[in-house]
């Protein structure tokens, strides 16, 4: 039986009868010379008793030292809390009804000014 092996390079490893696992891990782990190797197909790991179909291509990854976070959650929230707080000013009150109306009026047909080109929305700062 032949399976494909993936790892930095691609190599085949034939067995005689069935395909197990541990003596495949072995048989890679010796080949790259690490121990402790991740053993995908398809993205699926390899647990022991695993079965492989003939010709499948095996992904070997090695397992990476965990560690820590960025930052500590000791400090959370420590730049809104140097943060001076500072207080709402004023806003000048809205314009309702009928003076809101007017406002909208003037603006849109009296004081139009004709230029050439397409309008611009309310919006536009250009």
């Amino acid at each position: 039986m032949i399976v494909f092996v993936n790892f930095e390079d691609t190599w085949i490893e034939e067995f005689d009868g069935e395909i197990r696992i541990p003596v495949l891990r072995n048989r890679i782990e010796s080949a790259i010379g690490v121990n402790g190797v991740l053993l995908t197909v398809g993205g699926v790991p390899l647990n022991d008793d695993s079965s492989l179909d003939e010709g499948a291509t095996i992904d070997v990854s090695l397992r990476l030292l965990g560690g820590k976070v960025h930052g500590s959650l000791a400090r959370a929230g420590k730049v809104k809390n140097q943060t001076p707080k500072v207080e709402a000013q004023e806003k000048k009150k809205h314009k309702t009804g009928r003076a809101k109306r007017r406002m909208q009026y003037n603006r849109r047909f009296v004081n139009v000014v004709q230029s050439f080109g397409r309008k611009k929305g309310p919006n536009s700062n250009s």
